[in-house]
């Protein structure tokens, strides 16, 4: 029987790239969503097209009653769960020092970067089947140390905590846990409101000298979860062409 995976996030950018690629692998995908309905269908149908299973649901991870719903409804579609993948997160919208930040924005970037992922790991813990993976998202930001990013970093440094001491706990479960920490990547999101010189500038930064691809992101994500990454977990892996 082929794996199920629940992809968080997964209507446009990178978690709309990681839904096709593990689709295209042979694996049943759950397309969370928690807004663009019509984005996820999109992705949907483009899986189903090219032969593969998925089915798009509707949760709020920083809603633990809408987290539990989204494992329930998974399973009654496929059975199981064998793949989380904690991909839903924000960015923070420009550069705001530690010391001008508030909590309206300290309190958005923790409720979905770190407390989503959180409540999607402490359900795994008992719905995923026994030999499944989790892959969480953190940041390259985290390395970087960038001023006027402290909160995000935070936000994410706290995912590859979760990460690390998870993979530990679930021992006996022969259950992978790692993160991806990417650098800056080609989405819409990433681009937004961004000068076409400020992305050049970005690109040349890595030794690559240009910005990942969300199917960069997936093809390392498709490794993690695949036979392959069997032997990889408790780590984050900087999927970044060098940056850092």
């Amino acid at each position: 029987m082929s794996k199920v995976a629940i992809v968080t996030g997964a209507s446009r950018g990178i978690g709309a790239a990681i839904a096709r690629r593990l689709a295209g692998d042979g694996i049943r995908v759950v397309v969370n969503y928690s807004s663009r309905p019509a984005d996820a269908e999109q992705v949907v149908r483009a899986i189903v097209r090219a032969g593969g299973e998925a089915y798009a649901v509707l949760a709020d991870v920083t809603d633990p009653v809408a987290v539990e719903a989204l494992f329930d409804q998974a399973e009654v579609r496929f059975g199981a769960v064998d793949i989380l993948i904690n991909n839903a997160g924000i960015i923070q919208p420009g550069m705001v020092s530690l010391a001008d930040s508030d909590d309206a924005l300290y309190q958005r970037l923790f409720a979905t970067n770190t407390k989503g992922t959180f409540n999607t790991l402490r359900l795994a813990a008992t719905r995923l089947r026994e030999g499944g993976r989790i892959v969480n998202f953190s940041s390259s930001a985290v390395a970087m140390a960038l001023p006027g990013y402290s909160l995000y970093a935070a936000s994410k440094a706290a995912v590859e905590s979760l990460t690390r001491i998870f993979a530990k706990e679930l021992r006996g479960r022969h259950i992978c846990v790692n993160a991806i920490a990417p650098g800056p990547t080609a989405t819409d999101l990433f681009l937004s409101g961004k000068s076409a010189e400020m992305v050049e500038r970005l690109a040349k930064q890595a030794p690559l000298e240009r910005l990942g691809t969300p199917q960069d992101i997936a093809n390392a994500v498709a490794f993690l979860v695949g036979a392959q990454g069997a032997w990889v977990n408790g780590q984050v892996l900087r999927v970044n062409g060098g940056l850092i």
